[in-house]
């Protein structure tokens, strides 16, 4: 068991020394161009997306989301917010996590905020926890299809649904998790 808790506590501290470059990896350029084609390719490959993105009043896209762990974890990642085909602001997204976990994954997620409601939250709060604030749906591969298919504006009742993309590398475990977005103002 020490080796292990050696083990982490050298990931912890590697990944402390990596921070600041993930911090500043990404200027206003780079954000929006990787959004812009995130959302693209997500809306060419599920058609339900694009539908969502339709209704939707904003969305928010993570094009690149880095996350690993052993024992103790974390992920990062900058995003863009669309409003009527435009971008209006950027934002980060950052989680820690503890627990049964090993590996290293990339991925992105688009949240597509349904209402003025979920979308002043995310603008007001200094800081959005995932899980505190709108209710957030996951849509994932095997719930595409039967989502496509009820989909009308009557079943659309949660505030926010979220697909997630591009999914590299490997990860797994369980775990307590805690997800943060927050404003940010790249150059």
């Amino acid at each position: 068991m020490k080796k292990y808790a050696l083990l982490a506590v050298i990931m912890l501290l590697l990944a402390v020394a990596a921070a600041p470059r993930l911090a500043q990896a990404s200027t206003k350029a780079e954000i929006s161009n990787d959004a812009k084609a995130a959302l693209e390719n997500l809306y060419a490959t599920i058609p339900e997306a694009k539908a969502l993105g339709s209704k939707a009043k904003a969305v928010l896209v993570f094009p690149s989301i880095l996350k690993g762990g052993l024992i103790i974890g974390g992920q990062i990642g900058d995003g863009a917010l669309f409003k009527d085909g435009k971008i209006i602001g950027y934002y980060r997204s950052v989680a820690g996590s503890y627990g049964l976990q090993a590996g290293v994954q990339k991925f992105g997620y688009a949240m597509f905020f349904m209402n003025e409601k979920a979308l002043q939250y995310l603008k007001k709060s200094k800081g959005w926890e995932l899980g505190m604030g709108p209710s957030l749906v996951i849509v994932d591969k095997e719930s595409v299809a039967a989502f496509g298919k009820s989909m009308t504006t009557s079943t659309l009742k949660d505030d926010i649904y979220a697909f997630i993309f591009s999914q590299k590398g490997l990860m797994g475990g369980l775990g307590l998790q805690g997800s943060k977005i927050t404003k940010i103002h790249p150059d």
